[in-house]
Formats: structure tokens, sequence, C-alpha cells
């Protein structure tokens, strides 16, 4: 049996105080632990670098798709980031939540000092960090590929962390709400669906009346937004922003709503 020691201050009071660590250190600590969690799952890793890597590299030097005036990869290179923020904020955490809370993990650490609330902040922490591995890596591979990016960084900044909230939102909500197997299937199922349809790989004007209606949809709000300021040099897409915002307003709310622990 372990004990737990301290030295006498003479007043009755022993060094160190026991207790929980301040809420920011403790958070910390769980954000690290959920990113070397994340980049030690093989099926993550796949799911969230290489196979938006492959796709990138597959259509930007094989010509699959059509992708309108000027270079290939400078079309899809937005969309494979937009991409690789739903695999991660969406499919990756909804999968990881969802057998956390089948196999009892999050009804324990919902037991522990940390506030529920700070673990949703750490989990949402982590998918950043891994984003910016991705946007890294991903913009690297671009470049090589001869990709040419313009536009403002601080636009392309705002409309990462909002898609990030919105996939976020409907990521945790979907894995709160559902069985484990189920949301493993789903989410996988949306992220085929939004990867045809969301206007990563093919423009939306390939979908004729229904690419207006696909347009609302966070992952083609996300994409056309960064391909906005990307390839044209616009500035920030008011429009896209805006649908984002409300999708990460109503996915955070709903999930913070409906989310159970057990």
């Amino acid at each position: 049996m372990s004990a737990v020691t301290g030295t006498d201050t003479g007043t009755g009071t022993y060094a160190p105080k026991p207790g929980a660590a301040p809420v920011a250190r403790m958070i910390a600590a769980q954000t690290a632990l959920e990113t070397r969690m994340l980049l030690r799952n093989g099926e993550q890793l796949l799911l969230t670098v290489i196979i938006p890597s492959l796709l990138l590299v597959l259509f930007s030097t094989v010509d699959i798709v059509e992708t309108g005036a000027g270079k290939a990869v400078d079309f899809l290179a937005p969309g494979v980031l937009a991409l690789a923020v739903m695999s991660t904020a969406f499919t990756g955490q909804a999968i990881a939540t969802g057998f956390e809370r089948r196999y009892g993990v999050l009804k324990r650490l919902a037991a522990s000092p940390l506030p529920r609330w700070a673990l949703m902040t750490a989990k949402t922490l982590a998918v950043l960090v891994t984003e910016v591995l991705q946007v890294a890596l991903l913009t690297v591979i671009a470049l090589a590929l001869g990709w040419s990016p313009q536009g403002d960084p601080l636009s392309v900044f705002v409309l990462l962390v909002l898609g990030t909230a919105a996939f976020s939102g409907l990521g945790l909500l979907m894995a709160g709400t559902l069985k484990a197997e189920a949301t493993l299937a789903a989410a996988n199922l949306v992220f085929l669906l939004l990867l045809v349809g969301g206007g990563v790989m093919v423009p939306l004007e390939k979908f004729g009346a229904a690419g207006d209606v696909l347009a609302f949809l966070p992952i083609s709000a996300l994409s056309d937004g960064l391909r906005d300021v990307l390839q044209h040099g616009a500035g920030m897409p008011w429009g896209d922003a805006l649908i984002l915002a409300v999708w990460a307003v109503l996915g955070l709310g709903a999930a913070a709503k409906f989310f159970r622990w057990e």
C-alpha cells in the first residue's frame, strides 16, 4: 500500500498540500495525453494523414476530375485541407470518443477532479494540435506538387478554427448519443459521402441544382472558403464563415445538451 507523505511545517499542515492540480495544468496534461493517443493510433493516422495525402498526390498528378482552369493542385489543396479538418475533428474524434464512452473511460474521467468541460476542452485542443501537424504536412506536399497559395493567412486561420468547432460539435454529438458501433459506421459513412459530395475533390457545379443545397454543408463551406482565399486570393469569405459559425453553434450546443457520459 502506498502512502502520501509530506513535511510537517510545525503548524499542523503539510507541504505539499494535497488536492487537485490547477485546472489549466490538468487541461494541459490531458491535452498531451489525448494528442499522444491520437498520434499512436494506426487507424487514426490512416484517416487523418495517409488518406488526405494520397488523395492530394493522386488527383494532382492524374487527370481524373475536371477542376477548371489552372493547375489541379491549386483547386485540390484547399479541399484536402478541409478534408483533413473533418477527418480529425469529426470522424476521428467521434469514433475515439464513442468507444471511450462504451468502455467507461469517460465515466471514470468524469469522476476525477478534471471537470467535464475541461475534458472536452482538452479533446478539442488535441484536435487542434493534430490539425497543425496535418496542415504542415499537406502544405509541404502541395508545395512540392507546384501549389501556389495566395490570400490572407489570417482568413485561412479563422476558417480552419470555425471548421474545427463545427466538426467537433457534430462529432461529439454523434459520439455522445449513438452506440459505439453505430458511431463507427455512421462517422465513416458521412466521411465518404462528404468526400464525394462536399466540394473537396469535385466542384459543386458538377452536381447541378443539388450543388446549391450542398453548399450549406460545413465541409462545402470550408472547402469553398479556403479555395476562395488560397486559390483566388479573395478576402474573408463571410458567407462561408457564417455557415461554419452556425454549424459550430448548433453542433456544440446540441452536444452540450444531449451528450451522455455512459
